[in-house]
């Protein structure tokens, strides 16, 4: 397994520490990824995104979609079957999977839907007004500064 060092980064950033312990984890994570089920994120608009999950066979009761601490996690659990039925090719996969994904600051979960066998998260970024970038007006000595933000008295 290759190593990289990552030091240089952490000397010249500031406040992006998690960014550079994700690249830190990066390499460990690859070879044990699972592979069930499959999905697909696409970018649906400028700031929406949706993740799609293949989840042939399981029921909206038989899903659980949690957010935490900036990690969206499903988990597919297929409820017994009761019934006696008797297989003579079960292709169909129904084990149970836990599928993570990292979320950026400030992504939403908004909503999620299923059908046709896939399961549909949308998700939406939307970053605080403090933190959209503004320009500044540059004074010389001379000018007096103009306000950026007021109050209304």
């Amino acid at each position: 397994m290759r190593q990289f060092d990552l030091t240089p980064l952490y000397r010249s950033t500031i406040g992006f520490d998690r960014l550079g312990t994700l690249l830190d984890h990066l390499g460990s994570f690859e070879n044990d990824a699972p592979s069930y089920p499959p999905y697909n994120i696409e970018r649906v608009a400028e700031n929406q995104y949706r993740i799609s999950m293949a989840v042939a066979g399981f029921s909206e009761q038989d899903l659980n979609i949690e957010v935490k601490e900036h990690a969206l996690s499903v988990r597919g659990e297929k409820q017994e079957d009761t019934n006696d039925t008797t297989f003579l090719h079960r292709g169909i996969a129904a084990r149970s999977f836990e599928r993570r994904f990292q979320l950026a600051d400030h992504v939403e979960v908004t909503g999620a839907k299923l059908e046709n066998g896939l399961l549909h998260i949308d998700l939406k970024r939307e970053i605080p007004e403090a933190m959209k970038p503004r320009t500044i007006e540059i004074t010389t000595k001379n000018e007096t500064p103009k306000v950026i933000d007021s109050k209304a008295a």
